[in-house]
């Protein structure tokens, strides 16, 4: 029934994007030709000439958005996804579009008109299905469109499994039950039930009530999983597998295919491949020289400001531990009074701490103390974006205490991060930040770095937790 459903619900989707691009394409050309303040003194072809090739664009973008996965199931889906690859879709839609106009040596269709059907459409079409969504969200809410699903193995991964399915009744999604082997039948998770034994899969898949098959064995039965797999596939339900090693492998794991054999990596660094590091370098390079002459006049009233108000040398340098476990000299204006090695490297700073000087309170509140790391980054010690470094004796504490934080040295770290940007500065839960800087280790992407430049600039600027 689900499936059926969702054949239906695509083969209505694709009418409703044709008619969305038609419409696009309508509002495109009368942005460009028909508005009051057109400039009608410029001849241009006829509106026929113009909507003769609409039937081939419809189509053309209606398989482009079938390569682009945008009519997959929106059960559980994210917007920001499904908003990229509509992007993605129009790009290569107007792309080819012009190449086929230069092929066809068709040189009088308005460049103008293409680029303003390119906008329209995106947000047209996000609108849409925004508006879709929303609607089968109510549907699903409601009770309708249920989607019906059956555990096999009682786990952490199950138990996950479940919350995530009730904190989304939108999805539409319900778990008869759970059957496992060594947890008593009648054991209840949140309401859902362990109806029995793993053996009574095969008496349940031929009353073909199921939508769904959901493996999510615990690691100790991980035997039974091929035999699980047979089962169900020859009976034609759906399967998906949730392993219970969430801990270990991440949310995002990599594959590779070793001639024929799939190799699992524990951890994907987009920046372990040469290019992408390469590319962020020149980003930084570029970047920090940039930044330093930007800059220069805020850091040049710094130093002297620190060499006026306070005996002892303007630049602080500290060691830190960088990009593949390596000490490096981090540097910052001087915000303290001069104190012993000893007693510095003792701990943070604490509110109103008397060793942070005048100039000092104000340089540390408004990250002006953190200048001096633009030449780090162009030495190569830093990047502009990374997780933050953190001191030797801190790193060797914090590597026994959090699971993965040594991962963050398998990048370089940066003069602001993700984690930073969200708030996480100063004196903060050091395990959240592991978490975002591990979320930004392997999602990174340059849109993703310039992303946290621009939160940097508009809220980052300010650190209420520097003392």
């Amino acid at each position: 029934m689900i499936r059926d459903n969702q054949r239906l619900f695509n083969k209505f989707h694709i009418v409703l994007d044709a008619l969305v691009i038609g419409i696009s394409y309508a509002i495109s050309y009368g942005l460009k030709f028909m508005v009051p303040w057109a400039d009608r003194s410029i001849l241009h072809l006829p509106a026929d000439m113009y909507f003769v090739y609409l039937p081939f664009i419809a189509v053309g973008y209606l398989l482009l958005y079938y390569e682009f996965d945008l009519y997959n199931s929106k059960r559980a889906s994210g917007r920001k996804r499904e908003f990229f690859n509509l992007i993605r879709a129009n790009t290569v839609g107007m792309i080819a579009f012009i190449v086929c106009l230069y092929i066809v040596k068709q040189s009088h269709i308005s460049r103008w008109m293409i680029f303003y059907f390119y906008v329209v459409n995106i947000v047209l079409s996000t609108f849409e299905r925004n508006v879709v969504r929303q609607i089968l969200r109510l549907i699903r809410k409601r009770g309708f469109n249920r989607h019906f699903i059956l555990l096999i193995g009682y786990s952490k991964a199950a138990e996950n499994y479940i919350d995530k399915i009730i904190q989304n009744p939108q999805w539409g999604y319900v778990i008869r039950g759970i059957l496992d082997d060594k947890v008593d039948r009648g054991t209840v998770y949140r309401g859902v039930k362990v109806l029995g034994s793993i053996g009574n899969l095969e008496y349940i898949l031929p009353e073909n009530k199921l939508d769904e098959i959901a493996i999510t064995l615990s690691l100790s039965e991980y035997g039974k999983l091929e035999s699980i797999v047979n089962l169900c596939e020859k009976s034609g339900v759906h399967t998906q597998f949730i392993p219970d090693y969430y801990q270990v492998i991440p949310s995002k794991p990599y594959m590779e295919d070793i001639d024929g054999l799939a190799v699992i990596n524990i951890r994907h660094v987009p920046l372990t491949n040469t290019l992408n590091m390469l590319a962020k370098r020149i980003i930084d390079i570029i970047g920090s020289v940039v930044l330093i002459i930007l800059f220069s006049p805020v850091m040049i009233f710094a130093a002297l400001a620190i060499k006026i108000t306070s005996p002892g040398p303007i630049i602080f340098a500290q060691e830190r531990v960088g990009l593949h476990n390596r000490p490096f000299k981090m540097y910052k204006f001087r915000s303290m009074e001069m104190q012993k090695p000893s007693v510095e490297a003792k701990g943070w700073t604490r509110p109103n701490d008397p060793r942070v000087t005048g100039i000092g309170k104000i340089l540390r509140r408004t990250s002006m103390d953190e200048l001096p790391q633009f030449f780090n980054i162009l030495r190569g010690d830093m990047s502009i974006v990374g997780p933050r470094p953190e001191r030797p004796q801190f790193v060797e504490k914090f590597k026994e205490e959090i699971p993965r934080y040594m991962i963050k040295h398998q990048v370089r770290p940066g003069l602001t991060g993700w984690a930073q940007v969200n708030g996480l500065r100063g004196d903060t839960s050091i395990r959240k930040r592991v978490e975002y800087d591990l979320f930004y280790i392997e999602n990174w992407t340059i849109t993703f770095d310039i992303k946290i430049m621009f939160m940097t600039v508009f809220k980052g600027l300010i650190n209420k937790n520097a003392y």
